[in-house]
């Protein structure tokens, strides 16, 4: 789904609390305060090649300049970065600062990436030197930091396919039933947070109380990644954290987490074009090659272990929008590379499927067709292998949409049910009412199928749509015919 403009979006931004963290472990104080702390994080790995990111923090007096050491123990040689004067000298590794961004006063952080190579193993460095200064060791007794920890009254289920349904660990049946929480694919990269209003306990129980069982979460690439242009506090170790935290969060109120590429890298300004940008801020035709396999990557390794997590692989894609024929936005849609009417490379559905898998992961994976994932005409034809077998098929439906009739439920979509899990991973209508909705989720019921309406965001649910005007659960017109029926399948 597009977004109502900027403005409309940030009068309803809220601040959020972030809980630091980083993909790899480092050495860190435990109950003191060190002279400096360094997170070390690899944001996207792939054959031979990784990227990766270092938040240094500064807790001694103000610096006027920086420089940052630590030794490689797998081999692994840094290629390129930003944000730093990178440099290598055998294993050792030194990232001094730049001329604009030398000057780290107490307690403040920077951030750096790079690109660097591996092969064997890709160690994490344990020692960190800043100014020759050794980081994350302890300097004196302090009080530890608050935590909030998620809540423990409920654990969403483990899920995977079986012929055309979702099952749990003990075979029995799931739906995925619920709301999309918008706003982790456009805040952190306008620079103005991570999420739109809260997502604290208080708002994911909200959710729960509407009877969901799944919530489905868009986010950026770029902002996983931390590319040079995100703000620090907004993208890398920090966008990652929160979006772990907002996982167990709504894993501990017993509700199934759905992770979507929403936005991603490629210029593009043909048909259909929802920008010029070449950077992650609107929805593009296509997944982009150059991001977009180490993003499913990085995201699959954090969460590969928790197969109650579901990947979404890309939001709404329309090759088709590009391309002269349909056979053409099909192949391009499973196959990427270079496709007609778009510049970039693209990343394939089957791209995808193989960047998470090749981390071992084996949780559920949702893939959208042509048409901004309206169109599910050939998705049999053109279904990407998955050696875990573990996929499903995602459909989109809005009232203004091309297959929002009854008729072409039945021709395209009918066939695709009867084969693999089918998800309406976005559903809604600009009408504020709930007339097309109701009509939507009727035919989705009768077959045992899955739903989640467009979007748990306090907006004008006529520019949104969106489904509530309180954090509270509050429902607008439109979402008033969500909540009430959700309600009614579980009472």
């Amino acid at each position: 789904m597009r977004h109502p403009p900027r403005s409309v979006l940030l009068a309803a931004a809220g601040a959020v609390a972030l809980v630091s963290g980083v993909l790899v472990p480092v050495v860190s104080a435990q109950g003191a305060t060190p002279a400096c702390t360094v997170e070390y994080a690899v944001t996207g790995q792939w054959d031979g090649g990784f990227q990766g990111s270092v938040r240094i923090t500064n807790h001694q007096a103000a610096l006027s300049s920086w420089k940052v050491t630590f030794d490689f123990a797998g081999g692994q040689q840094v290629t390129q970065g930003w944000n730093a004067k990178w440099s290598q000298s055998g294993t050792t590794v030194t990232a001094a600062n730049e001329g604009w961004n030398g000057a780290l006063g107490s307690g403040a952080s920077v951030s750096a990436g790079f690109l660097a190579s591996w092969s064997g193993s890709n160690t994490a460095p344990s020692v960190f030197k800043l100014n020759g200064t050794t980081c994350n060791a302890d300097s004196g007794p302090t009080t530890p930091p608050p935590t909030t920890p998620p809540p423990s009254d409920g654990k969403a289920p483990d899920l995977r396919v079986l012929g055309n349904r979702f099952v749990d660990a003990g075979g029995g049946t799931r739906r995925l039933l619920g709301v999309n929480r918008s706003g982790g694919e456009f805040m952190c990269v306008q620079g103005y947070g991570i999420w739109d209003g809260p997502v604290d306990d208080a708002a994911i129980k909200a959710i729960a109380g509407w009877k969901a069982n799944a919530v489905r979460i868009p986010l950026n690439e770029e902002c996983w990644l931390g590319l040079p242009h995100i703000k620090p506090e907004y993208g890398g170790a920090n966008y990652i954290s929160a979006v772990k935290e907002l996982v167990a969060r709504v894993e501990a109120h017993g509700m199934t987490p759905i992770l979507e590429l929403h936005w991603s890298y490629g210029q593009y300004t043909g048909n259909s074009a929802g920008c010029s940008d070449v950077h992650a801020t609107c929805q593009k035709p296509m997944p982009d090659m150059q991001y977009a396999p180490s993003f499913w990557a990085s995201v699959a390794s954090t969460f590969k272990d928790d197969q109650a997590t579901v990947f979404d692989l890309f939001n709404e894609p329309y090759p088709d929008r590009a391309a002269s024929s349909a056979a053409d936005a099909w192949k391009c849609w499973r196959d990427g590379g270079t496709c007609p009417g778009i510049p970039y490379e693209v990343a394939g559905m089957q791209d995808l499927v193989d960047a998470i898998r090749g981390t071992g992961a084996e949780n559920v994976i949702m893939a959208g067709g042509l048409a901004y994932s309206n169109d599910l005409s050939q998705w049999l034809t053109y279904k990407p292998t998955d050696p875990a077998g573990n996929l499903a098929a995602a459909y989109h439906v809005y009232n203004f949409n091309t297959c929002s009739s009854e008729s072409c439920w039945n021709s395209t979509l009918a066939p695709v049910a009867a084969q693999v899990p089918l998800v309406a991973g976005e559903i809604g209508e600009n009408t504020c009412s709930h007339g097309f909705t109701d009509q939507v989720v009727k035919w989705f019921d009768d077959r045992n199928l899955s739903y989640l309406g467009w979007t748990w965001n306090t907006w004008d649910c006529s520019s949104g749509p969106s489904l509530i005007s309180a954090y509270d659960g509050t429902p607008t017109a439109y979402g008033i015919g969500l909540r009430d029926h959700l309600r009614a399948l579980n009472p």
